[in-house]
């Protein structure tokens, strides 16, 4: 199995408590409500929130893909640190067994955060990883970044 790894940063003006809750702890409440025209829904199949849990986030008819399922594997909430893995959906292809995701979100000194986030394509056998698929991945964390980035900065009590 061949792994193909992306590492990338966002700087934030927002504090590294208030994005962790929203991106990652309370994700399956945020992002359906800040994303409706892209998320349909994001349901809890397994678990209780911690490692292990299993979620599936189902798409609406705007996004190319029904649905993905994730499964968290490790969640530090001190450190704001979270590793998750992409286990079964559309985006996963018949070139990928899985995506592995850490996300880590540093206090920075003007008071924001600086979001670290690795990925881990893991392909089957030796299928190549889609250079274009990457891409896009990128740009799509970007952008749901940027969205909730944008809502807490106009809701300051938000997860404060």
């Amino acid at each position: 199995m061949g792994v193909t790894s992306l590492s990338q940063e966002f700087p934030c003006p927002i504090a590294p408590a208030r994005m962790f809750k929203a991106l990652i702890v309370d994700s399956n409440k945020v992002i359906p409500k800040l994303l409706p025209q892209f998320i349909a829904s994001v349901d809890v199949l397994q678990g209780n929130g911690g490692p292990g849990t299993i979620e599936q986030v189902n798409f609406t008819e705007a996004s190319p893909f029904k649905f993905v399922k994730h499964r968290l594997d490790e969640l530090d909430q001190d450190n704001f640190f979270c590793k998750y893995s992409m286990i079964e959906g559309d985006p996963l292809g018949e070139k990928l067994e899985s995506i592995d995701y850490e996300v880590k979100f540093e206090a920075a000194a003007d008071g924001g955060c600086v979001c670290k986030m690795t990925s881990k394509y893991n392909a089957i056998g030796d299928s190549a990883v889609n250079e274009e698929q990457i891409k896009e991945g990128k740009e799509n964390a970007l952008a749901i970044y940027k969205v909730v980035e944008s809502y807490l900065l106009q809701n300051p009590d938000v997860y404060a």
